[in-house]
């Protein structure tokens, strides 16, 4: 597995991760354990952001990466 291919992996995994700490925080009855998700989530964001500015990077450095 190349590193590109890695990352994307990564990245699918992260999104999946923020959308059920997100589905947690909606869910959740208890404030302090709706906020915590919350919080997580935005951290989660941000670790998001920067695995896709990886990407495209990898894409612009290797252009047969682009897409796959």
């Amino acid at each position: 597995m190349t590193v590109a291919s890695n990352v994307k992996q990564c990245l699918t995994t992260v999104r999946g991760i923020e959308s059920q700490l997100s589905t947690l925080a909606l869910n959740s009855l208890d404030e302090e354990a709706k906020s915590i998700f919350h919080e997580s989530a935005l951290a989660i964001e941000t670790v998001k952001k920067d695995l896709q500015f990886r990407v495209l990077e990898l894409e612009r450095q290797e252009p047969q990466y682009k897409g796959s």
